[in-house]
């Protein structure tokens, strides 16, 4: 059974091809709460691990759309509605007028959302990880690779899921403390 306080169980290997295998070795068993730790980008583990859905391109265009409505109702509500002054019998709702500021406000809203968004989505600012408690993790920035299996997926057992790992010619496999 699963042991109080445990997060997971980590598996370390010593090149990239070995990663790889581990993690669709471990998805073919059924482990759906796995994660990935590599000094560089690994195109073939973002694929095996479903990194590219995300729903960041959403949050970005629901926010542009947001900021270039609300500039340019913000403009019509001014010259049309709250302080109407007609100059020279020119229409109050000239809308070639308020693309410029329609279009800044688009661009700040997708801004603004892009940052936040990305900061909400990975779970920053995050000082701490329990990763961090496995000794040989610093590693992982200079020329290891480590992959966790997570006590939260439904099929973790640590005993089992520490004998698994060991059987996909991991360097060291360990218990990663909460």
């Amino acid at each position: 059974m699963n042991k109080p306080g445990i997060y997971g169980v980590m598996a370390e290997f010593d090149s990239p091809t070995a990663l790889v295998n581990a993690t669709r070795a471990v998805y073919s068993h059924g482990y759906k709460k796995v994660d990935a730790y590599t000094p560089f980008p690994i195109e073939e583990l973002s694929d095996i691990l479903h990194l590219h859905e995300n729903k960041l391109p959403l949050i970005v265009t629901l926010a542009g759309i947001a900021g270039g409505i609300s500039g340019y109702l913000l403009q019509y509500y001014i010259t049309v509605i709250y302080f109407p002054l007609n100059i020279g019998g020119r229409p109050l709702h000239s809308w070639p007028s308020y693309m410029i500021v329609t279009f800044e406000l688009t661009i700040l809203f997708g801004c603004l959302a892009t940052f936040l968004g990305m900061l909400a989505l990975c779970g920053l600012p995050m000082p701490y990880h329990p990763v961090f408690n496995v000794p040989r993790f610093e590693t992982a920035s200079r020329d290891r690779f480590f992959l966790c299996i997570e006590a939260t997926d439904p099929l973790f057992d640590r005993l089992t899921t520490y004998g698994f790992l060991q059987t996909l010619q991991a360097q060291e496999v360990s218990e990663v403390a909460h």
